[in-house]
């Protein structure tokens, strides 16, 4: 068990490191869209950038959630990080030349997307043995608000600010911090490689199914996980058409459609900074139940309404939702699931949620192409409706209350 004082110090590492590498994904998210619109007017072929960025939670995540219970996680952390490097290097290179396409873009997505979901599952597993079971709320709370702020909020307006600038600009940033994000995160202390000791040699295969039925046997689980393959999809449709929306709709430039993504993050900070108060107050239940109404809002606005403000509004709501939700969700698996299964579990949760980002966001493509955007908006909304009964029943007071502490 670590002692206060390393936990609370890796807390406030992982908090640092999360919160660099968010800011980058956060401008990467913004720049990689904007290249696009320069390149096509297509809906779907913009929406395509955004789909090959979460892609990969569908292709690799399983595999990844094996790799994670078999090797170090910080060591996997830095890997990722150095793909995410060489990515933005070729990226700038390409630019320099005048050389970017969409299929270049799609697979610098793909290869960022990559290293995101390694990154993030090994990040995930790593928590629970780097901060003491009494702190996971805090350091969950911490470390998703840096999350969101950074990737929704700073990074969106730092890239909207720098794509001004130019996109050879943005980058450039991202690429620096990676390298202090790498530099960060060997201040972490303890062991982070799974013991394996007593564990036998399984396949693959067995070794993913193992991960699969962490999930779905557990009633609680499954349920998180399938409200939030809804909600994902919503978030990737969000995602996906709102660059064309607001630079063609909403009349935005650059910076405007990074403040309006900022929104997100802002929502996310007051998520970070209320979700004790609202546990405490109202339950687990019906503080992850926000995220079900928050993302019904979100994505019903640029339905019903070309303000910006109003859009921005529901975002805010969104991001706020959204925190409150992975917080708990995050302390809840955490504490149910064991150590030693912590990357399989979160590589298979997030196959069932954000494996429904890059599907969503195509989707949301195919229906603006067809339909128009207000239309495919209109069609999301059904989701989070659809799942707000399901939720309560399974989801009840007492299932969502504090379990004890899983063992290794």
């Amino acid at each position: 068990m670590l002692r206060s004082a390393p936990s609370a110090r890796n807390t406030g590492v992982l908090v640092v490191f999360t919160a660099v590498t968010n800011l980058a994904d956060g401008v990467t998210k913004v720049v990689l869209p904007l290249v696009a619109t320069g390149l096509t007017s297509s809906p779907a072929l913009i929406a395509g950038v955004a789909l090959t960025l979460s892609l990969p939670w569908l292709l690799v995540a399983l595999h990844v959630g094996v790799l994670v219970d078999r090797f170090d996680r910080r060591t996997l952390i830095w890997l990722a990080n150095l793909v995410r490097l060489g990515t933005i290097a070729a990226l700038l290179v390409l630019l320099a030349a005048d050389l970017v396409t969409i299929p270049v873009l799609y697979a610098a997505g793909l290869a960022l997307g990559v290293a995101e979901v390694v990154a993030l599952t090994s990040t995930s597993a790593l928590i629970p043995t780097a901060v003491e079971p009494q702190g996971l709320e805090r350091a969950n709370a911490w470390v998703a608000g840096a999350e969101t702020v950074c990737n929704e909020f700073c990074g969106p307006f730092l890239g909207g600010l720098l794509v001004a600038l130019g996109a050879a600009a943005a980058l450039g940033v991202t690429g620096v911090a990676y390298v202090a994000a790498m530099l960060v995160l060997t201040l972490l202390v303890g062991r982070f490689r799974p013991n394996l000791d007593d564990a036998p040699v399984a396949s693959v295969h067995s070794r993913i199914a193992e991960g699969l039925r962490t999930v779905w046997d557990n009633s609680l689980l499954r349920l998180m996980a399938l409200a939030l393959t809804v909600l994902c999809a919503c978030w990737g449709a969000w995602l996906a058409l709102m660059p064309l929306v607001a630079t063609s709709l909403l009349g935005l430039d650059a910076q405007g459609y990074g403040l309006l993504l900022s929104a997100l993050g802002v929502g996310g900070l007051v998520g970070a900074l209320v979700v004790g108060p609202v546990n405490r107050l109202l339950g687990r239940r019906w503080s992850m139940f926000a995220d079900l109404l928050g993302t019904a809002a979100m994505v019903a606005a640029p339905a019903l309404t070309t303000n910006p403000w109003a859009i921005a509004s529901t975002a805010f709501l969104g991001g706020l939702g959204g925190t409150l939700w992975t917080v708990n969700a995050r302390t809840i698996g955490q504490r149910l699931v064991p150590t030693g299964l912590q990357g399989r579990y979160n590589a298979a949760y997030r196959l069932f949620s954000w494996g429904a980002i890059p599907l969503g966001a195509g989707l949301a493509g195919a229906l603006a192409e067809w339909l128009g955007p207000a239309a495919a908006f209109g069609v999301f909304t059904l989701g989070p409706l659809a799942v707000m009964v399901p939720f309560l029943r399974t989801a009840t007071p007492a299932a969502l209350s504090d379990p004890p502490p899983a063992s290794a």
